[in-house]
């Protein structure tokens, strides 16, 4: 499909019904008791808790912890931002979401077909490729795209940076065939970073000028935030037209609960449902990881959707209650099920 053909927001990433603030009241009702606000406060902190943010229809319902508003590693939950990039790149006409990957890169003639969406849902197959966390390299985006074919596109969930770093030369390429003066990350930052009123962040470039798409943001909990009033106003104002969450984190068969940066917990309700701690699975072996039933929480709304970083760093946003909550901590204590258990009851 012609990466330049700019296709309907309504087709490219399927909305599903959702909750949105249009219409909401001018004073809703709190949600939550203090007493379930204490006692998600005060696992967060015995787990290693650094700050918590909780706000609720735009109003800040809880701030503890040191400081809300120092700035810290997020880690994985950088991905979101590079996440929300391809969802600006589609609506901007610079690829579909179903392209062949093949179309932009040549070298990828000879592999299995896999298409953009495989690249942000995790299942192109790719080997994760853990060293392209590292410093030093010359290149990455080389590194990721010599990586050994582990499955069959859409058949397996491998979690880890080169799919990323795959899709930032997909993005450079283009870019460079549309307006040749902007790199990826100068892309990022006009259409993603500057929207949501954050200026440039630690890209931990290679030697050829390469950001690291897996990891490497310094946000504090208030920064962070703006991401998750973006997914209460359906991607406003990053995106011109309303995307619905969690539709847009609906990942693969393989992998239904991610994508884009994004973790879903739209399994809550269903019969046999499973909880997993996100973190505790993904240090799993790929091949002994299972996705399929999985959820954040069943005591969590369905329409939950999380941005998760390692050591317990958590975005979660839930538009049917206008909720947004920030954690940020150290340590590999905190559980995913246990803290929203105590948040929704």
């Amino acid at each position: 499909m012609n990466g330049g053909r700019r296709l309907r927001r309504r087709d490219t990433l399927g909305l599903l019904v959702g909750a949105s603030l249009a219409g909401a009241d001018e004073s809703p009702k709190p949600a939550w008791s203090a007493d379930r606000l204490k006692e998600a406060a005060d696992y967060s902190e015995r787990s290693g808790g650094l700050a918590l943010l909780v706000r609720e229809h735009g109003r800040t319902r809880l701030e503890s912890g040191n400081s809300c508003r120092e700035p810290r590693r997020i880690y994985s939950g950088t991905k979101a931002f590079w996440g929300l990039a391809a969802l600006a790149a589609i609506e901007d006409g610079l690829f579909s979401p179903e392209e062949p990957v093949a179309a932009v890169l040549p070298e990828w003639r000879d592999r299995p077909a896999a298409c953009i969406t495989h690249l942000l849902d995790f299942s192109c197959g790719l080997a994760a490729c853990p060293v392209l966390h590292e410093d030093g390299l010359d290149d990455r985006n080389r590194l990721a795209l010599q990586q050994r074919q582990l499955a069959k596109p859409g058949q397996a969930f491998i979690y880890g940076p080169s799919a990323l770093q795959v899709f930032h030369e997909v993005l450079k390429r283009r870019l460079a065939g549309r307006w040749r003066r902007e790199s990826p990350v100068r892309y990022l930052e006009r259409r993603v970073l500057r929207p949501l009123d954050l200026g440039p962040q630690r890209y931990l470039p290679d030697a050829s000028g390469n950001p690291l798409l897996a990891a490497g943001f310094l946000l504090s909990a208030h920064q962070w935030a703006a991401v998750g009033e973006l997914i209460l106003a359906d991607g406003r104002p990053v995106l011109r037209e309303p995307a619905t969450w969690p539709s847009v984190s609906l990942g693969s068969a393989a992998g239904a609960p991610y994508r884009c940066g994004f973790w879903n917990n739209h399994r809550a309700t269903r019969e046999g449902a499973r909880e997993t701690d996100i973190e505790t699975m993904l240090n799993r072996p790929w091949q002994s990881q299972s996705w399929t039933r999985a959820c954040l929480s069943k005591k969590a709304p369905p329409d939950l959707v999380a941005c998760v970083g390692s050591g317990g760093q958590r975005l979660y946003a839930v538009p049917s209650q206008g909720l947004v909550v920030v954690r940020q901590g150290r340590g590999d204590d905190f559980r995913d099920p246990e803290f929203l258990s105590r948040l929704f009851g």
